[in-house]
């Protein structure tokens, strides 16, 4: 097999066997399942660019040179037609979409397969190799040796044309071939996720190109902060389009996190009846039933026949995505029952819908948490349930928007339990902040052990130094427990903050009496009080344990003063991570544990 770095800077040869040139790009026709070399670009004498015709020219090819058919002063420019693509110019150190994969991915070589004088491209190598081979192919062979001594050989990451998208050149208007998976024929899920790792600038690019519909659904489908700046950096009449083509509510969520002078225009350029529906839902309180719910619903009376309803459905199904129930009401617009598109199905043309519909209605007020209504979606196994205000119906949440919120409340979970929500492929970027965090407590000592030794006190606090690893973990172990407690806490499984701060007190009693237990057996004190050993024991006991004692105790009954801040920023639909409160609780544990042994010091123990 060939590959793209192999063939950059070979030889190009004429007829007679001068040669003219040194290979600089070579072309491909994107036509086909696996694209042929059409053209060869070289510099020649005096790095005058040329491109050639390799199906015309092209006489022999050893992968080591290229000879043409003619001689130099024959030679005739070629230009790239609309469906050819420069390998190097346009594919090679590019980003790519991995269609297949659904990731984006840097183009480290191009791998391509020979036959006579035939080449084609059969894909991309992503991978480390193709970094390797780019330095140096004797680099590569050195690095895969050594893999294989170690019984862990590299392989090839190796992406196939027809599964791969460009995302810094428009190809709407190059014709692939009938293989080719396009970015736009993807979920608008899995386009979101593509999105999510471009930069803003190539996001915005690829992005242009989707069709109206698909980019609504993708920009519905974007996490929160890629989606008001996807909003922002659209013109203000392109953004106003799209947001009338989404759901209300996902709609209402964008507008509600965009500056109210942006929101208002975007708002005012949209039609009424559009407009009028994502006002409804800006009223209410985030994180409300009433903030995550829809009004795209169809009511009926009673009296309506399922041949009617039916026929209501079909003319407002396309625009209604989320119908899964008819909702009954009287002739005060309240809400007197509810029919599944199931029993609409079974029951005969002429049945009236009062005949067929459930009173038994579970439904919830617009202030309801969201999270409540997540859990009654569940527990009563609905496709929706209405939101109702004085009986009156206004809307209805749906169990994709039950999923999303129960996903984010998990998320939330796992940020108080000190777990990032983490992202598929992230590799060293993602195992780097790990070991950071997971080792923040040796990083802390070491440089309170490198300051004491630079400012000369190092003697004067060796014996704190010796056993501040103690304080510092247990310190660490606080910050990430008094956030977790939270989750207990703010589902009504524990009393509160005053039950838990009596509990750490009971917890910062037992800890730190193991811990002068411990000290006590170490250090000898419990034999012969009467030795000289004894009074030596004594003095060490108070210096090095009394100090690590007090700071434990201190810090213990500390991480409930942290409990609350984080349930109040909760409260506030706010997040407090573990990382800064283990971070000031390990900084309050060195000065609390200095601080106690100056004291016991100066006091002559």
């Amino acid at each position: 097999m060939l590959y793209l770095s192999q063939l950059l800077g070979i030889s190009v040869l004429d007829a007679t066997g001068e040669e003219i040139g040194k290979v600089s790009d070579l072309a491909i026709s994107t036509g086909e399942v696996f694209p042929r070399i059409t053209s060869v670009a070289f510099l020649g004498p005096a790095k005058t660019p040329f491109m050639v015709s390799w199906r015309k020219y092209v006489d022999e090819f050893d992968g080591e040179r290229i000879k043409l058919n003619l001689e130099s002063h024959n030679i005739r420019f070629s230009y790239l037609q609309p469906d050819e693509l420069l390998l190097a110019r346009d594919l090679l150190n590019k980003q790519i979409v991995d269609t297949q994969g659904l990731k984006v991915v840097r183009v480290n070589d191009l791998k391509l397969s020979q036959s006579g004088n035939i080449l084609r491209l059969l894909g991309a190598e992503t991978g480390v190799l193709g970094i390797l081979r780019g330095l140096h192919p004797i680099i590569e062979k050195a690095v895969v040796g050594i893999s294989k001594l170690f019984r862990h050989p590299l392989k090839e990451q190796i992406i196939a044309w027809n599964y791969m998208d460009l995302v810094d050149r428009d190809l709407s208007q190059v014709k692939l071939s009938v293989t080719h998976k396009r970015l736009h024929e993807l979920h608008p899920a899995d386009i979101a996720d593509i999105l999510e790792q471009l930069d803003p600038q190539q996001r915005a690019r690829v992005f242009e190109h989707l069709d109206s519909q698909n980019a609504a659904d993708t920009v519905a489908e974007l996490e929160d902060e890629f989606q008001s700046d996807l909003i922002e950096d659209m013109s203000e009449h392109r953004a106003s389009e799209l947001l009338a083509q989404m759901d209300p509510d996902d709609a209402a969520d964008i507008l509600g996190d965009l500056p109210y002078e942006k929101a208002e225009a975007l708002l005012w350029l949209m039609g009424v009846q559009d407009q009028r529906r994502i006002r409804a839902l800006l009223g209410y309180k985030e994180k409300s039933a009433g903030g995550i719910m829809t009004t795209e619903f169809i009511t009926a009376s009673e009296a309506t026949t399922v041949e009617e309803a039916i026929a209501k459905v079909r003319d407002l199904g396309r625009e209604y995505e989320s119908v899964h129930y008819i909702y009954l009401v009287d002739s005060l617009s309240r809400l007197c029952g509810a029919v599944s598109l199931r029993e609409l199905v079974l029951a005969d043309q002429d049945t009236p819908l009062g005949d067929i519909s459930t009173n038994e209605i579970v439904s919830v007020s617009p202030e309801v948490d969201q999270e409540e209504v997540a859990e009654m979606i569940q527990k009563y196994d609905l496709l929706a349930i209405p939101v109702v205000d004085d009986g009156k119906m206004l809307g209805i949440v749906t169990i994709d928007d039950a999923i999303d919120v129960m996903e984010e409340e998990y998320d939330e979970d796992l940020m108080f339990a000190g777990a990032g929500k983490t992202q598929p492929n992230e590799g060293l970027r993602a195992a780097i902040p790990w070991f950071l965090r997971r080792m923040m407590w040796v990083i802390v000592w070491a440089i309170v052990a490198g300051g004491a030794f630079l400012m000369g006190a190092f003697d004067s606090i060796a014996e704190q130094i010796l056993v501040m690893p103690i304080s510092l973990i247990i310190a660490d172990v606080v910050g990430s427990l008094s956030l977790n407690l939270l989750i207990d806490i703010d589902e009504g499984q524990s009393a509160g903050i005053g039950r838990l701060f009596g509990r750490n007190i009971v917890i910062a009693l037992v800890v730190t009496a193991v811990i002068g237990l411990l000290a006590a057996a170490i250090l000898g004190i419990a034999g012969d009080r009467f030795s000289a050993e004894y009074a030596l024991g004594i003095a060490t006991f108070a210096n090095l344990a009394l100090p690590l004692m007090i700071c434990v105790f201190v810090t213990i009954v500390l991480g409930t003063l942290f409990s609350a801040i984080g349930l109040v920023l909760h409260r506030k639909d706010k997040i407090l991570s573990d990382l800064p409160v283990s971070l000031i609780l390990m900084v309050i544990a060195i000065a609390i544990q200095l601080a106690a042994a100056v004291l016991i010091g100066q006091s002559g123990l």
